[in-house]
């Protein structure tokens, strides 16, 4: 009974409050001279211009969360407004609230992908909790960047991957369509929900199968690229206004000339290159360069309208390669 107790206390510890701990410091420990989001008494106006104006639910919560702060801090806490006002703006503490919700959700189904089909090599406890902490500071350090949105889509990408490998172990149907609904309504949050395309197509999609005349890999992706296509187009169409544009900008000379995004891109794929030496078997290591593979896509769009110092936008392909270089994927050899 003790020892399960501890056991449960341990994981409180280290799933849940040193990520916290971690991201309070990453906030408030240190300013970025990459934003100036600390001294924005409201959401900014970029927010809701140019590529931003489609990431819609962020939007919407951080307008709501920097109301409620306001509220909080003039009529329920008055005492902590003198502490509160040296370090940030009602904006910027919604902004860290929100997120950190987010940040613990996402380390909490991080963990729990990492328990269900462990490879030998991190079923001992000690072992993936330290595979855990280094996921964990990866998302921490690219907090260097913060935006309203990243947070919330790190949680829904991971959420989709979690309802990828219950649907795969289970072939429940539930799961398959929480998995569509998911992506169509991470498709307001941020494009990153096509990742979750990927991720699917990596576990279900047979080049085997598929030389043999077999769709049903094939018709199974297609619901879930429909469920972000829609939304998607549907949003370029719904939201305008003078300065909303398909992208910020293209970015592709500065990502091969800066300094600062070659540094991001080659920490990108030094990372993603050592996690790929460290799986367990030949079969994870042909997993990464599939689901590389079927990420292109997104990788092309980083390259072009993305700027490769703003690591968080490499953050899910990094979890992603954690994720399938330590697990069990005994099942799908014979689809590989």
């Amino acid at each position: 009974m003790f020892k399960t107790n501890d056991e449960k206390i341990n994981g409180f510890l280290f799933v849940i409050i040193l990520p916290f701990l971690l991201y309070f410091m990453s906030y408030y420990g240190f300013e970025s001279s990459y934003t100036k989001l600390k001294i924005s008494e409201r959401p900014p106006e970029f927010l809701f211009n140019s590529v931003y104006a489609y990431r819609v639910i962020p939007n919407f919560i951080s307008v709501k969360m920097t109301d409620f702060m306001e509220y909080l801090i003039q009529y329920q806490i008055p005492f902590l407004k003198d502490f509160l006002s040296k370090n940030g703006t009602p904006f910027y503490h919604g902004l860290f609230l929100v997120n950190s919700v987010f940040f613990i959700l996402s380390s909490v189904i991080f963990n729990t992908i990492l328990k269900l089909s462990p490879s030998e090599f991190i079923a001992n406890i000690n072992v993936r909790r330290m595979v855990h902490l280094l996921s964990i500071f990866f998302i921490v350090i690219t907090q260097y960047a913060p935006t309203n949105c990243d947070t919330i889509a790190l949680f829904c990408y991971l959420s989709g991957v979690y309802l990828t490998f219950k649907f795969y172990f289970t072939r429940e149907i539930k799961f398959y369509i929480v998995l569509v609904i998911l992506i169509a309504a991470s498709t307001f949050v941020r494009e990153t929900a096509c990742l979750n395309i990927a991720f699917f197509a990596t576990v279900f999609f047979s080049f085997n199968e598929l030389r043999k005349s077999g769709f049903r890999s094939v018709f199974q992706i297609v619901p879930l690229i429909l469920a972000f296509i829609i939304p998607y187009l549907g949003l370029r169409q719904l939201v305008k206004n003078e300065e909303t544009t398909f992208v910020e900008g293209f970015y592709i000379n500065r990502n091969f000339t800066s300094p600062f995004n070659l540094a991001g891109l080659v920490f990108a794929c030094v990372v993603v290159r050592f996690i790929y030496q460290l799986c367990v078997d030949n079969v994870n290591k042909g997993l990464i360069k599939k689901y590389l593979f079927f990420s292109l896509p997104y990788l092309f769009m980083i390259t072009m309208v993305g700027l490769f110092w703003e690591v968080r936008l490499f953050l899910p392909i990094i979890l992603t390669s954690i994720i399938i270089a330590f697990f069990q994927f005994e099942a799908l050899k014979s689809k590989s």
